[in-house]
């Protein structure tokens, strides 16, 4: 469904990834591992062809989804033609809107209003919080809740792919399992998913496949199992 190939990209002349391949199949939950800096959230900003300057700028390597080329392809339309989405690093919700406004935002492009109905039914299926909350303004939900919104948020969009960006971070023990676990629950369901992830406990547990990124390049790559049994792994990422 995603093929990277010698990617390469730049922020101004500092080059950030460093030809780096990987792919993600129809129906896997593909996560990218690393610490913070390795080029995770570049590696997504490319996907998303978001422009300079908040994001890099390819400079050789080819970016594939479902055999089309996308580097040419603007970010609108990488979301509503081949319908990938993102949950951003940080949420980047709208505060000053109500939960239902955030999401009836993700479908302004969508045409398809029988499904859209389905859509929220399905969302509020998963976060039965965000129903309770779905006429509440978002600052003043918790971090969880807003955490819950953009990945609902993504999946209103209408999106096939979806890329999270460090979808665990300041989250609980007990909501990272619960984010989780409703991710497994739409792969299941069809989505195919990528993750990047700092926290390799919670990436490795539920994903298929996993990469492992340091200072822009791919240095390793396995199924998940194999990679949380991985000595090196397990010193490194694991404690």
């Amino acid at each position: 469904m995603l093929e990277i190939e010698d990617l390469h990209v730049q922020y101004g002349n500092i080059e950030a990834l460093h030809g780096i391949s990987l792919h993600v199949k129809s129906g896997e939950m593909v996560a990218l591992l690393g610490a913070n800096g390795a080029g995770k959230s570049t590696t997504l900003m490319s996907i998303m062809r978001l422009p300079p300057p908040e994001a890099p700028r390819v400079t050789r390597g080819r970016i594939a989804y479902n055999g089309i080329d996308l580097l040419p392809i603007p970010t609108h339309q990488v979301v509503a033609r081949h319908k990938i989405g993102l949950v951003p690093e940080g949420r980047r919700v709208f505060g000053n809107l109500t939960v239902l406004e955030n999401l009836k935002l993700a479908t302004y492009a969508r045409k398809d209003s029988d499904q859209i109905d389905r859509d929220y039914e399905r969302v509020f299926s998963l976060f039965p919080r965000l129903s309770d909350r779905k006429n509440q303004r978002v600052d003043t939900l918790s971090g969880g809740e807003q955490q819950m919104l953009a990945t609902g948020r993504a999946f209103m969009g209408g999106a096939e792919f979806i890329l999270l960006d460090e979808p665990s971070m300041g989250l609980s023990p007990l909501l990272m399992q619960g984010l989780f676990k409703v991710l497994m629950e739409l792969n299941r369901a069809g989505m195919t998913l990528f993750v990047v992830e700092q926290n390799a406990h919670i990436a490795l547990k539920y994903a298929h496949r996993a990469y492992l990124m340091e200072a822009g390049r791919i240095v390793m790559a396995s199924n998940a199992s194999d990679l949380a049994a991985n000595p090196q792994i397990q010193k490194a990422y694991l404690g």
